[in-house]
């Protein structure tokens, strides 16, 4: 027969053992399964990750108005809109006020038609909101009748908080140009193509990936190893009915294609399964459709044909080392030490792809990912490579102590390859995790910027559209009005210039009352009709905003370039006189962190009827005890007039990429760790039901439960203590080398490498106290009982 041939009937051999076995024969092909299936699914969830990103992607593109094309005048085919944004309970709401100008003004995606004046569309996941007792202030705050739930072509993922609100006061607040930042489109695209990412993020981006699909690959490995000690049993009896050593490794091999392929199908299933869950989960506001979670055809193919692949040469490894003769099973590995060389050789082979990087950062161009993939995956491996040696030599040298610590040492010195395997995948995620959590730690401030803004100074700052600063004192008084409302300080600029047209020229003229004008200077005492020339600008601060002038020189306010256009809304620069007595003082930060210029001035003293030329700000403070103070004062902001912006000051704010690829990580952390707790309690479940003679043997000659669940315990403790502090130093090595490519200085975030490993031992803890109840059954004499 040719090598083909006998290859196939071996394989197919091992195939009917592995589902004609009776009933212990499925229940290893299905725990094995079961195994495999977990890793399949998380497979298949990573390779389709990427087209749901382009999906959500595409999606927004289609909505947005950045690079819609637009049209001067009013037409039948015009809309107006304008972005609202607003954060309700630290959601993000985002949107946009429109105005249909004729009967063929474009329909935003995902609905039907325009929303009216009063009417508004929301998205599924805002309309659930606004309906639920916890959106109590958001129905007062959007307060139109919801005439439509968009649909899915116009949202990114089921979470989306999004609305369209329905607005006939847009027209009149175009007719002012620059006094609203509306757009006239004719539909909706964004065709401007999205800025690679710098090479530190991409950087992240791949480690990400490494870093999450390790595990998944290890626990794979191990899942096809299930039940080993029972099968090289079986293999004996084969051997003496005749089948040689190469016949059984391969009739071994199809046992494991077999529980690969069952495994297969199950993963299959699991995504599938997954898939529809997904569209329920929100974290961070990220979501995703379904539909949007589909695997790129030829990576689908590629696992379907990788994890047979790999499960029948991991089996064909395994074997290696052990000689299986007709009257039973002798593992040469046994008796011969396992040797450190080769396994050292993985990790600073490793090291060694990835020390031509260090000190690129982002200033060389992006980095080779196949050479960062390449020398990370072998700084991993090494761990599976290493906990093997590490735990033989560590149980080797033991001996003594109560019966369930020898029971335990006994067991890892017989078998210490299987409890390895089992503690393999959590050690590599938690190396993995280290590293990158090491990394973020030392690029995050390249990717948190401080914005200079004070939130105990001011919680929000309201900006008013311009045109509308007439009314910012009835604003301020109606926001301070607002249950938990401290403070709220109005503040109006205007322009001034010595001469008219002002060129270069742009004096700064604050107004506001003096408790307002001491939020932007140092005042010893302050009336009604005082002025006030600022001084301690940044050197260098000429021209545009940061022009002066001195007591008792006469300016002009207002339109100070005479801009042309509508004259009783434009109008002329008016004539202003600086009070002679004006004193000056020092300029302190406001609560936004802008050093003012310029001149101050109370309402007494200041240039009247200026027009349009101005802007009007307020800043807010509220109690933080009194419950739901912001969003309150959110809500009075948005009554009172839908056009202003209330901002909410921040210390420090982070880049959106940074912000993206954490919110990934986390995602694919949490799907790690599901995985890992599953595939473990499955590992844990195997090993217990292989031992159940064994158990049920030392339960019947007297052997205290309490003592074998003891011995159990210090089984799984002791390769966890080893690979948990394995992975910790491989982590920390693997971590200071990816800063030093990144050109940081190497600093070791402590609080994050004693968290991923607890989390590590957290997911072992559990898996073990799962387990107990299956422990405890299986500890019954009834359990020698054979067929």
């Amino acid at each position: 027969m040719s090598t083909v041939s006998v290859w196939a009937r071996d394989l197919a051999m091992g195939a009917r053992f592995a589902f004609g076995g009776g009933r212990e024969g499925w229940t290893r092909t299905l725990l094995t399964g079961v195994g495999v299936g977990l890793g399949v699914a998380l497979l298949l969830i990573s390779t389709a990750i990427p087209g749901a990103f382009t999906a959500r992607g595409e999606r927004g593109d289609a909505r947005s108005t950045l690079g819609a094309p637009t049209a001067e005048q009013p037409g039948r085919d015009t809309l107006l809109v304008t972005r609202v944004g607003q954060t309700y309970h630290g959601q993000d709401i985002g949107g946009l006020i429109v105005y249909a100008e004729g009967p063929d003004a474009p329909v935003p995606p995902g609905l039907t038609r325009i929303p009216g004046p009063g009417e508004m569309a929301v998205s599924p996941a805002l309309d659930e909101l606004m309906k639920s007792s916890e959106g109590k202030l958001l129905r007062a705050r959007f307060d139109g009748k919801i005439t439509e739930v968009i649909g899915d072509a116009g949202l990114t993922g089921p979470g989306e908080l999004l609305l369209y609100l329905g607005n006939d006061q847009l027209p009149s607040a175009m007719d002012v140009k620059g006094s609203l930042r509306a757009d006239r489109i004719t539909g909706f695209a964004d065709p401007v193509d999205e800025q690679p990412l710098d090479p530190v993020l991409m950087l992240l981006v791949v480690l990400t990936f490494v870093a999450l699909l390790m595990p998944v690959a290890v626990f794979i490995a191990a899942a096809v190893r299930f039940g080993g000690e029972r099968r090289d049993r079986r293999l004996a009896a084969l051997r003496l009915v005749g089948a040689d050593g190469r016949m059984v490794r391969r009739i071994a091999a199809g046992e494991a294609l077999a529980g690969s392929l069952v495994g297969l199908g199950l993963g299959v299933g699991f995504f599938l399964i997954g898939r529809q869950l997904v569209g329920g989960i929100s974290l961070q506001q990220r979501s995703v459709f379904p539909a949007d979670l589909d695997p790129a055809p030829w990576l689908a193919v590629l696992v379907a044909a990788a994890v047979p692949a790999a499960a029948v040469a991991v089996t064909l490894f395994a074997l290696r080392g052990v000689v299986i003769e007709p009257l039973g099973v002798v593992r040469t590995s046994a008796p011969a030490r396992r040797r450190i060389w080769w396994r050292l050789l993985l990790p600073l082979c490793g090291v060694a792809l990835l020390t031509p990087l260090m000190g690129r950062g982002t200033e060389h161009g992006q980095f080779n990912q196949w050479q960062v993939s390449a020398g990370v995956v072998l700084l991993l491996v090494g761990i599976t490579a290493l906990l093997p040696w590490l735990l033989e030599r560590f149980v080797g040298r033991m001996s003594g102590g109560p019966v369930s610590w020898q029971l335990a040492v006994r067991r890892l010195q017989v078998s210490s390859g299987t409890a390895a395997r089992l503690v393999n995948g959590i050690a590599v995620a938690v190396a993995g995790a280290i590293a990158l959590q090491m990394l973020f730690a030392g690029v995050e401030g390249d990717y948190a910027t401080e914005t200079g803004q004070d939130p105990s100074r001011a919680a929000v700052s309201v900006l008013l559209r311009s045109g509308t600063e007439a009314k910012v004192d009835s604003l301020a008084e109606q926001i301070s009005r607002t249950e938990g409302v401290v403070q709220a300080v109005p503040l109006i600029s205007v322009p001034a210039a010595h001469q008219v047209p002002a060129g270069e020229e742009r004096i700064s003229v604050t107004v506001g009352t003096c408790a307002a004008l001491a939020e932007v200077a140092v005042l010893d005492s302050c009336r009604d009709g005082d002025a006030f020339v600022l001084t301690g600008a940044p050197l260098g601060t000429t021209g545009g905003y940061g022009d002066t002038a001195r007591p008792g020189d006469r300016l002009f306010a207002g339109n100070i370039n005479d801009l042309a256009g509508n004259e009783v809304v434009m109008g002329k620069a008016v004539p202003w006189t600086l009070p002679a007595g004006a004193r000056t003082v020092a300029s302190r930060e406001d609560p936004t962190g802008q050093l003012r210029t310029g001149l101050l001035v109370t309402p007494a003293a200041a240039p009247k009827e200026v027009g349009f030329h101005q802007n009007a700000q307020i800043f807010v403070q509220f109690d933080d005890a009194v419950p739901d103070a912001l969003e309150r004062v959110r809500t009075a902001t948005f009554r009172a007039d839908p056009f202003a912006t209330a901002m909410t000051l921040k210390a420090t704010e982070q880049a959106a990429g940074y912000s993206t690829i954490r919110t990934g990580l986390f995602f694919g952390a949490t799907g790690v760790l599901i995985l890992i707790g599953s595939s473990l309690l499955v590992s844990q479940l195997e090993q217990l039901r292989e031992r159940k003679k064994l158990l049920s043997a030392l339960v019947a000659f007297g052997t205290k439960r309490s003592t074998l669940s003891l011995s159990v315990l210090w089984q799984t403790a002791l390769p966890i203590g080893l690979g948990l502090g394995l992975a910790a130093g491989v982590g920390v090595g693997l971590g200071s080398v990816l800063m030093r490519m990144a050109g940081r200085p190497v600093r070791v975030d402590w609080p994050s490498v004693l968290a991923m490993t607890g989390v590590g031992a957290g997911v072992v803890i559990l898996v073990t106290v799962l387990s107990l109840p299956v422990l405890l059954r299986l500890m019954r004499p009834d359990g020698l009982r054979t067929e």
